[in-house]
């Protein structure tokens, strides 16, 4: 989500889902092989590959995957793919070697996403995404029709950056800043579709709430030390800057930025950091010394995880098709409301 990063269930305890159908006519194509797979009568295992599995995020996606799993009684692989796409191509057919019925995917580069599907079509293994998008097609989800677009579990892109754009927006009228002293830095990994969706959506809500402030778009890898250096050279760039407004595609860009920021000696007042994840920005918040991470976007990966098995399952024990994308809720917390909202910082 976070992506967080390349970039990142019905849920048994009631989440409220948003189910988004796609309505583009049909264009005829197996998006992704899912017609091919049958109905399975005996044990269901899956495997589940997962980009950067060792950052907080993931490492909660694959817990809420592995309850789910136990509660549904299936057996269930996790694999931390970390950034390496040719782990992903072997993953998928090591997975489809070793007689797997379903895998669940969050690719480290969209690229291998046709490489990917056609992969588990021609084992007749279903296929769904979380997280990021892939295209059956091409290598950039971005320029794929709709019908092309493996089905994917995770959260709404435009949703996401609104909320983000929408605090920062308040935030920014609160400190009372004007636009000429402000700068708005934007960082994140720009071949991740789902990432250009929140920062995209993150601008216009800004933009309409208050007009006139600058961005700087930055590009990154998605990790906070990425974001850091990156900013950090933003802000060197940009030396007669006093007030800064930070976001990107998940907490490492904004946490990055916050970091940069501080190590070059703006402080905390002058600093609206807005995360989007929440899992970096609550460490800021464990004491009560200032920070300019003013707020983030809680996104809960133990969600995604148990619905993108519940889905999964649904699919394989009943024959219910995937719905073209499948929404987790979210909710915005800072310094004051973090612990109440079930946010676990670790």
């Amino acid at each position: 989500m976070f992506c967080p990063s390349r970039r990142s269930a019905a849920i048994a305890t009631g989440l409220l889902l948003t189910l988004c159908l796609s309505t583009a006519c049909s264009s005829g194509k197996e998006s992704s092989g899912e017609d091919t797979v049958a109905k399975v009568d005996g044990k269901i295992s899956l495997t589940y590959l997962q980009k950067q599995g060792d950052q907080e995020y993931f490492i909660g996606e694959a817990a809420g995957a592995r309850a789910k799993a136990k509660e549904l009684g299936i057996g269930l692989k996790v694999v931390n793919l970390g950034n390496d796409a040719n782990k992903t191509v072997s993953e998928v057919q090591s997975a489809v070697a070793q007689k797997t019925k379903g895998v669940i995917i969050v690719v480290p580069d969209p690229a291998v996403g046709p490489q990917v599907a056609q992969t588990a079509k021609d084992g007749k293994v279903a296929l769904l995404t979380s997280d990021d998008q892939i295209c059956t097609t091409g290598p950039d989800p971005a320029k794929c029709g709709k019908d092309d677009l493996v089905s994917r579990i995770g959260f709404s892109g435009a949703q996401m950056g609104t909320e983000v754009g929408k605090r920062a927006a308040a935030e920014y009228r609160k400190a009372g800043w004007k636009a000429a002293d402000t700068r708005v830095v934007s960082a994140w990994k720009q071949d991740v579709t789902v990432c250009g969706d929140r920062v995209k959506s993150a601008k216009k809500a800004f933009d309409a709430a208050v007009p006139g402030v600058r961005t700087i778009n930055v590009a990154t890898d998605n990790t906070p030390t990425g974001a850091q250096d990156k900013i950090a050279a933003t802000v060197t760039a940009n030396s007669e800057v006093k007030n800064w407004v930070v976001w990107g595609c998940n907490d490492e860009n904004a946490m990055g930025g916050v970091t940069a920021l501080q190590n070059a000696g703006i402080g905390p007042d002058h600093v609206i950091g807005v995360g989007l994840g929440a899992y970096l920005a609550c460490k800021e918040w464990q004491t009560d010394k200032k920070s300019g991470m003013k707020a983030a976007l809680f996104i809960n990966g133990k969600d995604v995880g148990a619905l993108a098995v519940q889905t999964m399952y649904d699919k394989l024990k009943n024959g219910k098709e995937f719905p073209k994308e499948a929404f987790a809720p979210t909710t915005m917390v800072d310094h004051s409301t973090w612990k109440s909202s079930g946010l676990t910082c670790s």
